[in-house]
């Protein structure tokens, strides 16, 4: 690959419009190539994983598997898969998050597309870029949550029941209960769902 190929980039986000301006916007740069979209965090794996761009342009936040989740997928397989994440709401911990699953860029999804095809050169050769906006709003928020805690969090996200989450993490069902009601006290929710909720919107999940 020279510096006089295109950028070959997948696009993931499921606002269709967005997705479908950017990939109208973006090749009339010149040097971007838009290889394949994907609506969803399954599909992009799967277009990731077939076309191996240059360049994945994932949007943080999609129905099911969202963004961060994706990518975890896709750098199992692909560990040097280049990253640009894109977010209308940074929350705190959320770009230490990203950073650790190897993001290298993030900026707002309110980006004009000369801004973006300026952050894809960059990221091709392996610069990282942190837009300023999504640095100031991604504050580390520090979890108070232990790990075990958070594990039960994670499992309750899923959708397990406490039975299964017991099951599945070589627990008690009473031990279990017990880090959901620490979890909950912490986190000033009156349920599980809610503790895990507000365990994501602050980027300790």
């Amino acid at each position: 690959m020279t510096e006089d190929d295109p950028i070959r980039v997948v696009l993931a986000d499921d606002e269709h419009l967005l997705r479908m301006a950017l990939a109208a916007l973006l090749p009339m740069d010149g040097g971007i190539q838009v290889v394949a979209q994907a609506s969803n965090g399954m599909e992009a794996v799967a277009a990731t994983l077939e076309h191996r761009p240059d360049v994945l342009v994932i949007d943080l936040e999609m129905p099911g598997m969202d963004g961060l989740e994706a990518v975890a997928e896709i750098r199992a397989s692909l560990p040097d898969q280049r990253v640009l994440m894109l977010t209308r709401h940074a929350r705190p911990g959320v770009l230490r998050r990203a950073l650790k699953f190897g993001v290298l860029g993030f900026m707002s999804k309110s980006a004009d597309p000369e801004e973006i095809a300026d952050v894809l050169r960059e990221l091709r050769t392996g610069r990282r870029w942190i837009a300023h906006d999504v640095l100031e709003a991604s504050v580390v928020d520090d979890s108070p949550l232990t790990e075990r805690e958070l594990d039960v969090l994670r499992e309750t996200r899923e959708g397990y029941s406490v039975k299964d989450i017991a099951r599945r993490l070589y627990l008690a069902p009473g031990t279990v209960r017990n880090y959901l009601s620490s979890a909950m006290q912490k986190s000033g929710t009156s349920t599980r769902h809610d503790a895990a909720r507000v365990a994501r919107d602050r980027g300790w999940l």
